[in-house]
């Protein structure tokens, strides 16, 4: 790779405009011929021939694929995260210009107006009111923000047929002109125009504001270096508003122009196919290149209707392909040492480290009470939880309860992965999908022991997150991030489907029998306690590791690389560790969850379910086990018992939208780190009671100075009485 980029910087030097070429065109010339390579256009009689009409629709929608992609490169320039909510940033006003034109009977040209404005409108109100709250936070937090962000406009989507008393539905809007052309083999309409003539001008229009007008370069230069945009009087804040607001528009035209062709969908949450192309084409452009990546959106748009051509049955083979296209620009993308990526690199590390009780406090009888006597109550409620009196008329409940304990276990792999190895995954569930789907087979094929089958699938994740954490050794913050997604999207919808291969049993089957002895079947309350049982073992020998030197090692290379490596660790290994150990679990609890289900199905481990297991281990906080735990019980456990028909009907997605955003914004470190301040906090009264001045919880007080100084008084007055009694023993 070394020698590559060699021979690159020889070329450059040799002859520039060669690489200004290859820089902007080079991606999308390599995606076309590896369409015209793998996936060359047939008709439908076998014969080759020039289908002109399937590459037109490629370019169309590559076109409005683009545009969803710019705006996502035009706020990682700006705030330099990914932004999940791109999409559903135009999916509001798109379902409001819709709904408008066909309940309200209002003209094709103002609703259009009024989805412009309204995007404008929203993408600025929501930087005001929610990014700019996340300035100083780290990037990670601020990416979770937007996919909280995601599923709050996607509710509020979903709301605005109801102003009309009307469901959510799907609806195709026609443009007020008529205009139509055959091009082997597709008969193209207005829209399609329409579209082709908007789409690229809305792009050339904003490369043209950046570059030649005072606010575009204002824009450029604060998205390099925004605090030495500030000391220069750019108004970085205001820039950020109008670079949200101009987001916003570029999504709404995109959305907008495609409900006229493909049709506007019911539901507007989070659509991962368009956010897999959008994160090709930012890999290929290197985030910050407009121009190569929207030349790229439009190949990949071509190379998507020429697979979907040549396999009308096996459309999804689509995904492992764009899916390989990203590994592939993240492979070959420059391993860069400048300080503007490694700011970015450490941006993403936002685990802050929860201390231990001091040893000073250990041995007091009150603190040793409330650690043993605490967690023995809460392991007895826990144990019997099933033989309550509510739970034992409410089953459904149990199973709920069972559910939230295995996927603690998938949250506390990404606890190993992310809070103390720093590689941040969005694949998760992939992980649990290998496990899952091996579990499936153990079961109905080999009739294994459960007891068997669980190291069995933990073995085989294992292995694959080995692999899939190759590319870590030279990625790290959202280029690996983008990289566990794409495996994700290809795992979830193609190489683990049910629907492609056959080997993954599909009918339900018997839950297997634990020891030989332990029957699970028809037995929920014992299902439960298996589950609990292995969250207890996970806590136990995943406390054991962070103990020893592999955890050590884990967080000293996650801090600081270079002074891991002067000390003779071999980073390499910690990372690959770190993904084996998180993969192991993650693929165990895969095992255990289609045991419980009884089944294994293909929406168990959506890539929807790798963005809520992720949202959970933030939310619940990086730096603690418990914070997986609760993380878990905030999202999962609030979105089930939460789904009651007395309540209100999208109550129960409150958790995961509105729930997200507020704690985040009130509590940066999960509530795990809430409830370990308020431990601190208790500790320092504790230690002000028995006279004792305690270093490492005094040091970083700001606003209980009172407890510190009495404190310190009490040790002063300690010191007193034993200056005083040594002298009147002396004397």
């Amino acid at each position: 790779m070394r020698e590559f980029w060699n021979r690159w910087d020889a070329l450059a030097e040799r002859a520039p405009w060669i690489r200004r070429i290859l820089v902007f065109c080079g991606p999308a010339i390599a995606i076309l011929v590896l369409q015209l390579v793998f996936f060359p256009l047939q008709s439908q009689n076998g014969s080759s021939g020039v289908l002109g009409g399937i590459y037109l629709l490629g370019i169309i929608l590559g076109l409005l694929n683009a545009l969803v992609a710019v705006g996502m490169a035009l706020v990682y320039r700006s705030n330099r995260i990914l932004n999940f909510a791109q999409s559903d940033l135009g999916g509001v006003p798109t379902v409001l210009a819709i709904n408008l034109m066909v309940y309200s009977s209002v003209p094709y040209f103002i609703g259009l107006l009024t989805g412009l404005v309204g995007a404008v409108v929203l993408g600025g109100i929501i930087e005001f009111l929610i990014i700019r709250r996340f300035f100083r936070s780290s990037r990670l937090i601020l990416t979770v923000a937007t996919i909280g962000l995601s599923q709050l406009l996607a509710v509020c989507a979903l709301l605005i047929p109801s102003i009309w008393d009307k469901p959510p539905t799907s609806h195709q809007i026609d443009v007020p002109f008529s205009v139509e052309f055959t091009l082997k083999p597709i008969i193209f309409h207005a829209d399609d125009v329409l579209a082709l003539v908007i789409a690229p001008l809305a792009l050339v229009g904003v490369a043209l504001f950046l570059r030649y007008t005072s606010v575009g370069m204002a824009v450029r230069a604060s998205a390099e270096r925004a605090d030495r945009a500030s000391l220069l009087g750019i108004p970085v804040k205001g820039l950020q508003t109008l670079v949200w607001a101009l987001a916003a528009l570029l999504s709404f035209i995109g959305l907008f122009l495609r409900a006229g062709i493909v049709g506007l969908p019911v539901l507007t949450i989070v659509n991962f196919s368009a956010l897999l192309f959008a994160f090709a084409a930012l890999m290929l452009g290197r985030l910050t290149n407009l121009p190569a990546i929207a030349l790229s959106a439009v190949s990949l748009g071509v190379l998507e209707q020429a697979i979907v051509w040549n396999n009308p049955r096996n459309p999804e083979l689509v995904y492992p392909v764009v899916a390989g296209v990203v590994l592939a620009a993240l492979f070959f993308r420059r391993k860069s040492a400048t300080r503007l990526e490694a700011d970015d690199a450490s941006s993403w590390q936002a685990a802050d480290e929860v201390r231990s009780v001091p040893y000073e406090l250990r041995s007091l009888p009150e603190v040793r009470g409330v650690i043993w006597g605490g967690g023995a109550l809460i392991g007895l409620f826990l144990v019997a939880l099933p033989l309550l009196p509510y739970f034992s008329s409410h089953q459904a409940d149990i199973r709920k309860a069972a559910a939230v304990a295995i996927f603690s276990i998938i949250v506390l792999s990404i606890i190993v992965l992310t809070g103390w190895a720093g590689q941040v995954s969005l694949g998760q569930m992939a992980f649990a999908a290998v496990g899952g789907s091996v579990g499936a087979v153990a079961a109905v094929e080999w009739n294994l022991d459960l007891a068997l089958a669980l190291p069995l699938c933990g073995a085989c994740g294992a292995v694959v997150a080995v692999l899939i954490g190759l590319p870590a050794l030279r990625l790290r913050g959202l280029f690996l991030a983008v990289s566990t997604l794409a495996f994700a999207l290809a795992v979830s919808w193609y190489f683990l489907s049910s629907k492609h291969f056959s080997w993954i049993p599909r009918d339900r089957f018997s839950r297997s029998d634990l020891f030989g002895v332990i029957q699970l079947e028809n037995d929920d309350r014992a299902m439960y306690w298996v589950a609990l049982g292995a969250l207890a073992i996970t806590l136990v020998v995943l406390r054991g590791i962070r103990r020893s030197r592999t955890g050590r090692v884990l967080l000293a290379q996650r801090e600081n690389e270079r002074g891991a490596l002067a000390f003779g660790i071999s980073v390499t290994r910690a990372k690959l560790t770190a993904f084996a150990i998180s993969g192991f679990f993650a693929a165990l609890a895969g095992c255990l969850l289609t045991q419980f289900q009884q089944q294994y199905s293909d929406a168990l481990f959506s890539p929807a379910e790798s963005f809520n297991v992720f949202t959970s281990a933030v939310v619940g906080g990086l730096g603690s086990m418990a914070g997986a735990v609760i993380g878990a019980l905030f999202l999962w456990g609030g979105k089930w018992w939460l789904q009651n028909p007395s309540f209100p009907p999208l109550l129960y997605l409150l958790p995961s939208a509105i729930g997200v955003l507020v704690v985040l914004l009130v509590l940066p470190g999960g509530l795990s780190g809430a409830v370990y301040r308020l431990r601190d906090r208790w500790l320092r009264w504790v230690a002000a009671r028995h006279g004792l001045v305690v270093p490492s919880l005094i040091a970083d007080v700001r606003q209980d100075d009172h407890a510190v100084e009495h404190a310190e008084d009490a040790v002063e007055q300690a010191d007193e009485e034993e200056l005083a009694a040594t002298a009147g023993s002396a004397s």
